[in-house]
């Protein structure tokens, strides 16, 4: 967007605004963040839900350009979405785990609780049947529990610690 602040005419903005178009088509790694982030059966949802939210930031931010270029002039318009990304891109930076494994490597401490579940490697214990069906809701240990899988965020309330061997 800062670019924008250099073009010596409309030629040259029409020039940047391809440029950015497609660039833009192939950098934003939308799709492949929200893969990694969910299980397959909800991933039309969640699709769905970014592509609202992408076009909500554009209900914005195209008025907010034609509003500040037909007001301020089109270096104030560059000047002040320019600001807007790179705060963008700075608080995503920030926000995002700097060692984003596809597979981590992850402990559980010891817990007591209830929930809903069915009988799995989680959740071992006996089951003769009285109980009502085999996904049920009780009381329950679990043991502490080191384990590795693919990391998928909406399995977890918060991103989990790995253990210290782990992390070498």
């Amino acid at each position: 967007m800062f670019i924008g602040l250099l073009a010596p005419d409309f030629y040259a903005l029409l020039l940047l605004w391809f440029v950015i178009g497609a660039t833009s088509m192939a950098l934003t790694p939308t799709g492949h963040l929200i893969k990694q982030s969910c299980h397959a059966e909800d991933r039309p949802a969640l699709f769905a839900a970014q592509f609202s939210l992408s076009h909500a930031g554009w209900l914005i931010a195209y008025p907010l350009a034609g509003w500040i270029g037909s007001r301020l002039g089109m270096d104030a318009a560059f000047a002040v979405l320019g600001v807007l990304a790179a705060a963008a891109t700075v608080t995503a930076i920030r926000l995002w785990p700097r060692h984003d494994l596809a597979v981590i490597e992850h402990w559980y401490p010891a817990i007591h609780h209830t929930h809903r579940h069915e009988h799995d490697g989680h959740h071992p214990h006996s089951y003769e049947g009285w109980e009502g069906p085999v996904q049920h809701t009780h009381a329950h240990d679990h043991a502490s529990l080191r384990h590795q899988h693919v990391f998928v965020i909406d399995h977890h309330p918060r991103w989990p610690k790995q253990p210290e061997s782990a992390a070498r």
